[in-house]
């Protein structure tokens, strides 16, 4: 009898394939490159050369890759970038990154992405991006970047920038640098077997300085990284390693830990945490260096408790994955 009946609804599932339930697609990482207004034609070749190493980067990382900029339709550059940001899931627990690589200006005001047609300002870009909320990361390597920092910085958000002012206006090698380093194995610093955004940034601000003090040139360009909300940015030169050992004096909150948490190209154990558990790992994670952080100001035995409390819900999602 249960034979008949396992018969009867493989011939319904043949005959009504509408009845069976398909899997949900998984949540995939967005990379959306920009390749900005050349200018002149060598600047062209190297924008889009440095746009092909993200591409090949987010093909590794089987991300969805959307490159805007590099044909030779109508320049209307601009729309296709508001288009591809609004046509983004706007919760996700995959990060989306925004790559931005080309020229800037800055009028005194507001700071600008030249673009073939019209440009794109820091304060439209932030409106586009403001209906996000989802992990963003964006690389503005452009010169004046430094300018989209502040009005950029939120919650949940990592951004580089190729300068740190709207006045640094000359041509940023910072973002060729940056290119490369994605998916540059000698970018690794904690050898963890993948290069996180943090450890790309570093590459890149710190080849830019070299660059600078091989030609003997005084640097037009000052890389900053901005993670956690505050707008301010922290420049490569305060980091050994992957740690920020240098304070502001004001004691505000150094940038870097959340940068370390996005990677574009995964390792083998990243790739096994489903993206919800990594959200809560990320999460936890931040909690736990907050804590570390103000060590000095919390009583011993409630350190180590609420220590000990963190430790044991990452081990949770680890024992998740193990099984």
């Amino acid at each position: 009898m249960r034979s008949w009946l396992l018969l009867a609804v493989f011939l319904l599932l043949v005959r009504f394939p509408v009845l069976a339930q398909e899997a949900p697609t998984a949540p995939r990482t967005a990379v959306i490159v920009v390749i900005g207004a050349a200018g002149e034609e060598q600047f062209g070749e190297e924008f889009s050369a440095w746009a092909k190493q993200w591409e090949e980067a987010a093909g590794k990382a089987g991300a969805q890759c959307t490159v805007i900029g590099r044909d030779a339709a109508p320049p209307l550059d601009r729309d296709r970038l508001r288009d591809a940001l609004s046509a983004a899931p706007a919760e996700s627990p995959e990060a989306l990154w925004l790559v931005m690589l080309g020229h800037g200006t800055w009028d005194g005001r507001d700071a600008k992405f030249n673009l073939r047609g019209d440009d794109i300002s820091a304060t439209e870009l932030t409106q586009w991006l403001a209906p996000l909320q989802r992990p963003v990361a964006i690389i503005a390597g452009f010169s004046s970047s430094g300018a989209f920092l502040k009005p950029l910085a939120a919650p949940g958000r990592v951004i580089v920038t190729a300068t740190k002012s709207g006045g640094e206006e000359l041509y940023a090698r910072f973002g060729g640098r940056i290119s490369q380093a994605i998916g540059d194995a000698t970018a690794d610093l904690d050898k963890d077997g993948q290069v996180s955004l943090l450890e790309a940034w570093l590459a890149g601000a710190r080849g830019v300085t070299e660059f600078y003090e091989k030609e003997g040139r005084l640097a037009t360009e000052h890389s900053l990284l901005e993670d956690n909300g505050d707008g301010l940015g922290t420049p490569a030169d305060w980091f050994t390693g992957i740690r920020a050992t240098k304070r502001a004096k004001d004691g505000a909150a150094p940038d870097g830990l959340r940068a370390h948490q996005f990677h574009l190209v995964r390792n083998s154990d990243e790739n096994a945490l489903p993206p919800e558990l990594r959200a809560k790992r990320d999460a936890l994670e931040l909690e736990v260096a907050k804590l570390r952080e103000a060590k000095a100001t919390i009583a011993e035995d409630q350190y180590y408790r609420d220590l000990e409390a963190l430790l044991l819900k990452l081990a949770a999602i680890y024992q998740k994955t193990a099984n």
